[in-house]
């Protein structure tokens, strides 16, 4: 898996990937990937403590219940690809590999997303928000489609004076990717 540095617009290979950019000048901190996924170099910092920036997010999942929203977007085009929700596993496992994974509430269990159609979800940058209950996750949606229906998106439909209208079509036969 490669990482991508925004900050130098430069490729890393994920397996032995160390974030080499000064602490304090880097900008881009909450935005790597690379720091993301635990490469960085020892903190300089003698006293120990941490600074906004320095640390993993700790997301607010009591807020939540134990799951919080997660945001879905395509990396490039900032289009809205679907909402799911996360447990701490879930967001464990996101860091830890680089591709999302989510809670399914309906079979309540981890679900690593594309485990069955192939069309994973390779992170790109993670937003956290303000109250640190709710991310993005702006991907690279591989085999082009996130939703189960077949759908680039899972906002396909839109609302109007018939009820609800369909504007998208399918990228590819869910009976045919689902076979059971």
């Amino acid at each position: 898996m490669e990482l991508f540095c925004e900050k130098y617009n430069e490729k890393v290979s994920g397996e032995n990937a160390q974030c080499n950019h000064p602490k304090e000048y880097c900008k881009f901190r909450t935005a790597c990937i690379i720091h993301f996924m635990g490469g960085e170099e020892g903190s300089n910092d003698s006293e120990g403590g941490s600074k906004e920036g320095d640390t993993m997010p700790t997301l607010q999942f009591d807020k939540g219940n134990g799951l919080l929203p997660a945001i879905v977007q395509d990396f490039e085009t900032k289009e809205v690809l679907m909402l799911a929700y996360i447990n701490d596993l879930a967001w464990q496992q996101t860091l830890k590999t680089g591709r999302a994974h989510y809670w399914s509430r309906s079979r309540n269990k981890l679900w690593l997303k594309g485990e069955t159609s192939g069309h994973q979800q390779i992170i790109k940058k993670i937003l956290v928000d303000c109250d640190a209950d709710t991310v993005i996750y702006q991907v690279e949606q591989l085999g082009g489609a996130a939703c189960h229906t077949g759908h680039r998106s899972c906002f396909f439909k839109q609302v109007s004076e018939a009820g609800f209208e369909t504007f998208d079509e399918p990228v590819f036969d869910p009976d045919e990717v689902y076979k059971k």
